[in-house]
């Protein structure tokens, strides 16, 4: 469950690293049910409108609340990986629900985190985040798709690309030749580590099944946000037990005599 140096080494060569399996099927099916019966989900619901005109809806909080977000966001499994690969200890900084729904979820434009994150006043890109697959990833339900090894341009300009922030896209245009791009094809429970500054975008979902999914991201402790009402507190990540998520299983009914 724990990253060696080769995998360090390699998310610092390519701004990306794969885990695969590192949620169990009942973690996840835990997860899709919460999803499909928690009003919670609603209550922090965003709609973006990609640069089609497409819905793109997401789910975001920015406390660790007594729920199975809370739970997934502080196991040791991902904590202690975002700590190896950063180097040092982190705050938790944000989780999301990502709803691509079937034959109408919208795209997510080419953009890179601390595009957003530079904005909102944090002083270096010290932050990565963790995409849980809960659905098959797939590129005909708009999987997640990055440029491998573009971390390291530093920062791009972004601006308005529908209701979303995207990369200048002139810019973009001239810099994409000389990267991979990578489809993140995805079983549910495979965990993607990734860069804040490494570009990623995602197709619509023109399939006939969803792609949800579950992103928490973490700020280095080390990285102060210039802003007076700061989104992310500066304390270390709380890490619960490994079977934390276990207890927000849903109870079967009972059978009638």
């Amino acid at each position: 469950m724990y990253l060696s140096q080769e995998d360090v080494h390699n998310y610092q060569r390519d701004g990306y690293i794969f885990v695969k399996g590192l949620f169990s099927p009942e973690e996840v099916k835990i997860m899709l049910d919460t999803i499909e019966s928690n009003s919670t989900i609603n209550q922090h619901l965003n709609v973006r409108q990609d640069a089609q005109g497409r819905q793109t809806k997401l789910s975001i909080w920015h406390a660790l609340n007594n729920d199975v977000w809370a739970a997934a966001s502080t196991l040791p499994r991902v904590v202690n990986n975002i700590r190896i690969l950063t180097g040092e200890d982190v705050a938790f900084f944000h989780g999301k629900v990502m709803l691509k729904e079937a034959r109408s979820g919208g795209a997510w434009e080419w953009h890179q985190d601390y595009g957003y994150w530079y904005d909102q006043g944090f002083v270096f890109p010290r932050m990565m985040s963790a995409f849980v697959a809960l659905d098959p990833c797939r590129e005909e339900n708009g999987c997640l798709r990055v440029l491998r090894g573009s971390h390291k341009l530093g920062r791009l300009t972004h601006g308005a690309v529908g209701d979303q922030t995207g990369a200048d896209l002139e810019r973009l245009n001239q810099i994409a030749p000389y990267f991979e791009e990578v489809k993140c094809e995805m079983e549910p429970g495979t965990v993607l580590f990734f860069d804040s500054n490494l570009l990623h975008t995602s197709a619509p979902n023109d399939s006939d099944y969803p792609r949800r999914s579950f992103i928490i991201c973490y700020n280095a402790l080390s990285n102060p946000q210039f802003r007076k009402k700061k989104l992310c507190s500066l304390e270390p990540c709380p890490v619960s037990s490994e079977d934390a998520i276990l207890q927000f299983a849903k109870q079967p009914e009972p059978v009638a005599v």
